[in-house]
């Protein structure tokens, strides 16, 4: 019984509760349309030039660039999928630097591969050790009774 009485009554905005939506009246509705024709917002102007089908628009609603930039009619899923579909290659030949390695990086890959601890690009000398990694340390060569039991206890 107190279920229904709470679900007829009215919240301050005019929706009322158990999920049934208030419909504006004739009035709200015919200002609504006319609005959406003169001044739409950014919204419905993206959503309006997607269903069109164009890659971009111009927007009227911005307050210090009216109608001067451009949008896209991408958002930002579909950039990251289309993004994902190319090669590092690919990228590369079309201008977009973010995967590629710098100088520095460049070096550094090389003098790891080649085996070396140390190497310098533009007169300074860097280390090729990773962050976290430890220098290896080579043990001197021993021989006879007390070698034996040294590498034992120590493990080499």
């Amino acid at each position: 019984m107190a279920n229904r009485l709470y679900n007829k009554q009215v919240s301050p905005k005019g929706y009322k509760r158990g999920g049934e939506v208030k419909r504006p009246g004739k009035v709200r509705s015919f200002f609504g349309k006319v609005r959406k024709k003169i001044a739409p917002t950014f919204g419905e102007q993206f959503s309006d030039a997607k269903k069109k089908g164009k890659k971009t628009f111009t927007s009227t609603r911005d307050d210090k660039t009216k109608g001067k930039l451009e949008y896209s009619t991408k958002t930002a899923a579909e950039v990251k999928a289309a993004k994902k579909r190319l090669t590092n290659r690919e990228r590369a030949r079309s201008g977009d630097t973010s995967k590629q390695l710098s100088e520095k990086g460049a070096a550094f890959r090389l003098a790891r591969k080649s085996g070396k601890t140390t190497f310098t690009h533009k007169g300074k000398k860097f280390s090729t050790l990773l962050k976290g990694e430890k220098p290896n340390k080579i043990m001197p060569e021993l021989s006879g009774k007390t070698s034996k039991k040294i590498k034992k206890f120590i493990g080499a």
